[in-house]
């Protein structure tokens, strides 16, 4: 059965309240009510319950960009699984380049909250990928095994059906640069081949892996026609209703 394909809006630190309303309300009207490929967007934590309000009874789904992998306490600033399921969401973003290399999350972390959202109940969709100097340096294929690995060790059969992985080369975040539909491809499936290597094609056939690097309506069409890549988690394109539309409509 082939993989639905999946895009994903995160709208990272931007928009006042009314632009994330009417973003996410073009957004809804034009995915309609049957879209071929699932449609997500990641508002920041204050927009969250509003832009859920105006998602209400649509085809488009909320996620989070973050979360703490602690239920409750004394986390000043943090948000918990919890709260993300009692505003809407279904999923969240975890790991994503900004957070470990501008925030400083590591290996560990990221490992711990990924196990408290699939505990929660909600899809995660864990973010990888290389730098250019690790690239250069060809270590590309152990920055994957190490950030796939560490984050997913142990996880239950079940659970990883609530995993997506994106891959975002972090050389192409906000440069835009954009991996070749080739590259992206042998990103992909080296992912692909990995977890069918240790968990078997009944998962590794059917976890989605979207592609994340300054992805935008002129690129995504050859980049989504790929057999290993499943739809993009999309950065500063998501914040145009008209371009985000165009990239789901690649996706279908």
């Amino acid at each position: 059965m082939p993989r639905k394909k999946l895009v994903a809006g995160n709208w990272k630190m931007n928009t006042t309240l009314p632009e994330a309303k009417a973003l996410a309300e073009a957004v809804a009207k034009g995915v309609g009510t049957g879209p071929a490929a699932d449609v997500v967007v990641c508002p920041p934590f204050p927009w969250l319950v509003p832009v859920s309000e105006v998602l209400k009874g649509s085809a488009v789904g909320l996620g989070a960009q973050d979360v703490h992998n602690e239920a409750k306490g004394a986390f000043t600033g943090e948000v918990s699984t919890g709260m993300l399921k009692e505003a809407g969401c279904k999923y969240v973003v975890i790991g994503h380049s900004e957070r470990r290399h501008i925030l400083g999350e590591s290996d560990v972390t990221v490992h711990l909250k990924v196990h408290s959202a699939v505990e929660a109940g909600l899809t995660v969709i864990l973010c990888v990928g290389e730098t250019l100097v690790e690239r250069e340096r060809n270590l590309t294929e152990r920055v994957f095994q190490r950030q796939v690995y560490s984050a997913l060790a142990g996880l239950t059969d079940d659970q990883w059906h609530r995993v997506v992985i994106a891959y975002e080369p972090v050389w192409a975040i906000g440069t835009g640069k954009t991996a070749t539909p080739e590259q992206a491809q042998q990103a992909h499936l080296f992912i692909r081949t990995k977890i069918r290597a240790l968990h078997g094609e009944n998962i590794a056939g059917s976890l989605p892996i979207l592609y994340g690097g300054s992805v935008t309506p002129e690129t995504a069409a050859g980049l989504f026609s790929q057999p290993d890549v499943d739809g993009g988690l999309v950065g500063g394109a998501s914040l145009k209703a008209d371009q985000f539309l165009a990239i789901v409509k690649a996706a279908g």
